[in-house]
């Protein structure tokens, strides 16, 4: 008889990556951990989309890449970056198929890594829908992703703030054990993704220009809301 996958219970012992960022599916087994990957090379502008992503989330990966194509400025990447490149996004595990639109949070989280050199907190897991203004989207499977992200070990789930409903019918037990955190735009993930502080902040220059920190919201800190 097989037992759990092993590397799904040590993802906060893995190194922080530039590029990588971890999100949470839905599957009809419960939820799951994902990792979404991202990398550069010279090229002619394509994307490439790789993990047997469905049409939706292929819409999303574009969604994402467009978002930070249109905020480069905030964001501290040249504006011409693409000219010269080929960004290519896969999510791991190849043979199973994936589509839906809540990894687009994801997926703009390890692009904007890759794009500023900047590690992305691999205990910090996320999931939403992005719309291309980088508002965030309330998403289904809730219990089933934060779940999921317990039993990885993850110190730090982002979920839209339009959850709030399906976060505050989650068990006490879960919600002490580790930090939930409701986000409204892409730029309150920045802020506990990449910018390793205990909330977003004031820019997005500031969050990708920031020097890392060691840590960011501890576990056991229940359900915080950066918009108050």
């Amino acid at each position: 008889m097989l037992g759990p996958r092993r590397f799904f219970s040590e993802v906060a012992a893995e190194e922080d990556r530039v590029g990588v960022a971890t999100g949470l599916a839905w599957t009809e087994a419960g939820g799951d951990i994902i990792f979404v990957e991202a990398s550069a090379m010279p090229g002619r502008k394509d994307l490439v989309l790789t993990g047997s992503l469905g049409s939706v989330m292929q819409e999303s990966a574009k969604t994402a890449l467009s978002y930070v194509r249109s905020r480069c400025r905030d964001l501290g990447i040249a504006e011409d970056f693409f000219e010269a490149l080929d960004i290519h996004i896969h999510v791991p595990s190849g043979a199973i198929p994936k589509d839906g639109p809540s990894a687009g949070l994801t997926i703009a989280t390890a692009l904007i890594s890759l794009l500023t050199g900047r590690p992305a907190r691999r205990d910090v897991a996320m999931t939403g829908e992005m719309t291309l203004s980088g508002r965030i989207l309330p998403i289904g499977g809730v219990k089933e992703k934060v779940l999921a992200a317990r039993r990885a070990g993850v110190a730090t789930v982002l979920l839209p703030s339009r959850n709030r409903e399906n976060v505050e019918e989650l068990d006490a037990s879960i919600r002490s054990d580790m930090s939930l955190v409701l986000v409204e735009s892409l730029s309150d993930v920045l802020g506990y993704a990449l910018g390793g502080s205990h909330g977003p902040a004031d820019s997005l220059t500031d969050i990708c220009r920031a020097r890392p920190a060691d840590a960011a919201d501890q576990p056991g800190s229940g359900v915080s809301d950066p918009a108050g």
